[in-house]
């Protein structure tokens, strides 16, 4: 089914993205693993090769909640590779400890929504010459409750432990739209997904809570599997779905003109040129 498409994960070391870069790599593809611990990633990628026959998959190690380390891994993308058919940002966090990171934003922010978005971004000119090509960024049904509040976006915040969560998975969704909306007709898809609540490393519960409450990682993967290999949804974009069937969100991510608010603040924070079209540099 992807036989010859380069796919790139982010979070693959564990949880959701890992389930996610199994399933690519049953489908044949190539999967690029971006990973933050090498120790973790290089176990992740035997077990994967180990698992599924597939030893065409390459670890690139990146902590999402530095901007410059973001720059790096798109560099690396785009030496490395002349095509990226599927990019899935899955990696996501949830901050207890509160503090900022290197570039001094709240965690949360950095890494569910900062973090994609310069990747994206930095990575698009790529996609877009790999077309058809897909983008599926994994959110969450916790941005139903997320508010997004472009002053406090700007000082580089997005609330406190699961406000913080839900206002930077509804930014998001956000992105998300208002990505599609730029890249129309490009042949480049945008879709995000709520992928269940999954007992993954991100949710520090007790084990007979994790049991009892949540599904597994490999169910949670496979709603992004779907948006990154299905006929069914071919040409399909600015679109949200769970368990692979499309969903409405909130009243707030349907705000066209927040969103394009959304997107210049978020420019100006990353370092990226405002402008109407997007660019891949």
């Amino acid at each position: 089914m992807l036989e010859g498409k380069t796919c790139l994960v982010t979070g693959a070391s564990s949880g959701i993205g890992k389930e996610t870069a199994i399933g690519l790599s049953r489908m044949g593809a190539r999967v690029v693993m971006s990973c933050r611990n090498r120790e973790r990633g290089e176990a992740a990628k035997s077990e994967i090769i180990r698992r599924t026959g597939n030893s065409d998959l390459e670890l690139l190690l990146c902590d999402l909640s530095s901007l410059a380390q973001v720059r790096n891994l798109a560099d690396e993308v785009l030496e490395r590779y002349d095509a990226l058919h599927v990019l899935v940002n899955n990696a996501g966090t949830f901050s207890l400890a509160g503090g900022t990171t290197i570039d001094g934003f709240e965690p949360t922010l950095a890494v569910n929504y900062l973090a994609p978005f310069l990747l994206t971004n930095r990575l698009l000119g790529l996609i877009r010459t790999s077309s058809p090509s897909r983008i599926i960024n994994v959110s969450s049904v916790s941005h139903y409750g997320g508010r997004i509040d472009l002053n406090q976006i700007t000082r580089g915040k997005s609330g406190v432990l699961m406000s913080a969560y839900s206002n930077s998975k509804l930014a998001l969704v956000m992105f998300t739209y208002e990505l599609a909306r730029r890249v129309q007709g490009s042949g480049v898809t945008v879709n995000c997904v709520h992928p269940g609540a999954v007992a993954t490393r991100i949710w520090r519960l007790p084990t007979f809570l994790t049991r009892a409450l949540m599904i597994s990682a490999k169910s949670g993967a496979q709603t992004t599997l779907f948006l990154a290999s299905s006929p069914e949804v071919e040409g399909s974009t600015g679109r949200y779905f769970e368990k692979k069937r499309e969903k409405r969100l909130s009243i707030e991510s349907y705000d066209e003109e927040k969103a394009k608010l959304l997107w210049d603040t978020t420019c100006k924070i990353v370092g990226l040129p405002i402008s109407r079209e997007v660019r891949s540099s």
